[in-house]
């Protein structure tokens, strides 16, 4: 019976535990084996950015036995442990004034208790490329930096004006170092849902690589129609035969209920919304269209209704 791993964005716990992965590593290879350290993903949330990032830390760490049976086992032929900064910005309420420096602190408090802390490091930036110089020096090899959503809290806060400038100069004073890090990491990877272009993080890395739209990476995210066939074909067919419907009818509706990503010219949907689907059904016999947050129009990219025809003859003011 397939397990899938409904809510579970850790790669070690789907590997481990039996879940049913959908194979992205042939795209991490060529990820982490190219010419450039810097890289930025954009994609919308619930699309598997939280299980990739996961999935690099893993690689990182050379924990190679998580990848047995994958395909960049193959790929690998030295599997090497690098220091890893993996800064998450997902799950917390940005409303609150000091919920940014507070997450802050305490991943760079973990990474103090790993690799020490400076005399005079007080800011949270100059403790942060503090961190970063003294892991890849005592580990003597370079840092693997994966920022998971690094723009969360300015897009939390969209309807507090004064709250939002106030986490930008933080995340600002935060991501400023990195460039200075040059010399000691080993590969970058920031992943968000939108592309802010007053962060400094994109000032200061103007050699930072955009994936989110080259063809080549279109689907390290998500799963294509390619993959539902291949690794979901058995259980599109159970969800027919609860319906009444031809696995040729099922795979039409899924189809048009979930479809229509593009990051290049191929189509890509939400991992999590496939796999609750096929798990509605099985349970209760029906599955309900997923629904974004749609809650401004800036965030409209990340949070808004997969049934696009909701959207048929709506007139959308600019602010």
């Amino acid at each position: 019976m397939t397990k899938f791993p409904l809510g579970i964005q850790t790669f070690e716990k789907i590997r481990r535990e039996g879940w049913i992965y959908v194979d992205k590593t042939a795209l991490l290879y060529r990820l982490t084996h190219g010419t450039s350290v810097y890289h930025f993903l954009s994609r919308p949330r619930r699309f598997g950015k939280s299980l990739l990032i996961s999935t690099l830390e893993a690689f990182f760490e050379g924990r190679r036995e998580l990848f047995e049976g994958l395909t960049i086992a193959g790929l690998v032929q030295e599997w090497t442990k690098y220091p890893v900064f993996h800064l998450d910005l997902t799950g917390v309420n940005y409303h609150e004034p000091e919920a940014l420096r507070n997450t802050l602190n305490l991943s760079l408090v973990n990474w103090e208790q790993v690799y020490g802390k400076g005399e005079g490091e007080v800011e949270l930036g100059d403790r942060f490329m503090g961190g970063i110089k003294r892991a890849s020096e005592r580990a003597g090899q370079k840092v693997a930096l994966l920022v998971d959503e690094y723009e969360k809290p300015i897009l939390d806060t969209l309807d507090n004006e004064a709250l939002g400038e106030k986490h930008r100069q933080v995340l600002n004073g935060f991501y400023g170092g990195i460039k200075k890090c040059d010399r000691y990491l080993k590969f970058v990877l920031l992943t968000g849902v939108t592309k802010i272009g007053k962060l400094s993080v994109f000032s200061a890395l103007n050699n930072i690589t955009d994936i989110s739209m080259m063809p080549e990476y279109a689907d390290i995210c998500g799963i294509t129609e390619d993959e539902i066939e291949h690794v979901f074909h058995d259980d599109i067919q159970v969800m027919a035969d609860a319906q009444g419907k031809t696995y040729a009818e099922m795979h039409a509706l899924l189809k048009r209920e979930y479809n229509g990503y593009h990051f290049s010219r191929d189509l890509s949907i939400g991992d999590d919304n496939v796999a609750n689907a096929i798990q509605q059904i099985k349970d209760k016999g029906d599955a309900e269209p997923f629904k974004g947050e749609g809650r401004k129009i800036i965030s409209i990219g990340a949070n808004f209704a997969s049934d696009m025809s909701a959207l048929d003859g709506v007139l959308v003011e600019a602010g």
